[in-house]
C-alpha cells in the first residue's frame, strides 16, 4: 500500500477537533536544514499544533545526518531530500514507508563581478564546468547534506572532481546552507542553494541567481515516519498523524501558501488519495 493512502486513511481516521492526544505529546523531526532555515515550520507547526495538540520539535541539520539521527532512534519523522537515501533508509526497515511530499529547485548564487562568466546559464553541467576552468572560487557545503549530495552528483556529471582543489578555489565549509552562503558571499565564491532558502536568506549583498532552470536542479523532498519496529521509542500515533496531515489536502494546501516575498517557496506534490 502506499504511503499517501495509508497516511491519508491514518488523517481521516482521527478526530483532531477532541484532541485524542494529551497536551503534552510531542514528536522530534529530523530535518534538512533547508525547510529551517526558509521559515516553513514557522508556518506550518502552529497550524498543526492548534490543530491536534501535539508538539513538533525540529533538529535541523544536514540531510546525511538527519538520517544518521533517524537511524540511531533519535526522531521519529524523517523530512529530507535526498530520495534515494531515504529510500535505502526505508528499504533497510528504519522508515515505515516514504512519500514525495514538495519541491523547490536548486540554483547557483554569484557575486556581480561573475569571474567565470556563468550568468544566464541554464546548462549547469556547462556552468560547472566554467567555474573549474576558470578556477574561481566554490563554496560546498562538504557535509553530506541534500544539498551537498546533488552538488556532489552533478560536478560528477560533468566529468569533474572538484575536491582534488580542495582548499583552493573549492571551499568545503562543513556547514549548514545559511553559514555556507555567509562563507561563500565573504569570499566572493558562488554557491549552490536551494531556491527557498535563498529567497528567506538576509545578506545576499551584490550576489544574484546566475544559473537556474535546468531539470538536474529539481529538489524534491519526501516525509517518512520511523518504524517502531526498529526503534521501539518511535511516539507511533503522534509521528503518524503528522506525516498524514503533511500529505492531506489541508497540509498541501498549508504548504503552497507559505510565501517570503509574494514568492511560493515550496510546490506540494504527494499523491492524490
Amino acid at each position: 500500500m502506499k504511503l499517501s493512502h495509508t497516511l491519508g486513511a491514518t488523517f481521516a481516521a482521527l478526530t483532531f477537533a477532541t484532541s485524542t492526544f494529551a497536551a503534552d505529546q510531542s514528536i522530534i523531526v529530523q530535518s534538512t536544514t533547508s525547510t529551517a532555515n526558509s521559515g516553513l515550520y514557522d508556518h506550518l507547526l502552529p497550524l498543526f499544533e492548534d490543530k491536534t495538540g501535539i508538539q513538533v520539535n525540529v533538529v535541523a541539520v544536514g540531510t546525511g545526518q538527519a538520517i544518521k539521527n533517524a537511524q540511531n532512534c533519535d526522531g521519529d519523522v524523517l523530512l529530507v531530500h535526498a530520495k534515494a537515501a531515504e529510500e535505502k533508509f526505508v528499504e533497510a526497515g528504519f522508515g515505515t514507508a516514504r512519500t514525495d511530499l514538495m519541491y523547490n529547485d536548486f540554483v547557483i548564487v554569484g557575486p556581480e563581478a561573475d569571474p567565470a562568466g556563468v550568468a544566464g546559464q541554464s546548462d549547469v553541467q556547462a556552468a560547472l564546468s566554467k567555474i573549474s576552468d576558470a578556477g574561481a572560487l566554490f563554496a560546498s557545503r562538504g557535509d553530506d547534506s541534500g544539498t551537498h549530495k546533488k552538488e556532489v552528483s552533478l560536478w560528477a556529471d560533468a566529468g569533474l572532481d572538484p575536491t582534488s582543489a580542495s582548499g583552493e578555489w573549492y571551499r568545503e565549509t562543513g556547514s549548514g546552507m545559511g553559514a555556507t552562503l555567509n562563507a561563500g558571499i565573504g569570499m566572493g565564491a558562488y554557491v549552490m542553494t536551494d531556491r527557498a532558502t535563498w529567497i528567506s536568506f538576509g545578506n545576499k549583498q551584490d550576489y544574484t541567481i546566475k544559473v537556474e532552470g535546468d531539470d538536474d536542479l529539481f529538489n524534491q523532498y519526501g516525509v517518512i515516519p520511523v518504524n517502531p519496529a526498529q526503534c521501539p521509542s518511535v511516539n507511533v500515533e503522534p509521528a503518524q498523524t503528522f506525516a498524514a496531515w503533511l500529505v492531506s489536502e489541508e497540509g498541501q494546501d498549508a504548504i503552497a501558501a507559505y510565501e517570503v516575498s509574494d514568492q511560493q517557496l515550496f510546490f506540494p506534490n504527494a499523491p492524490k488519495n
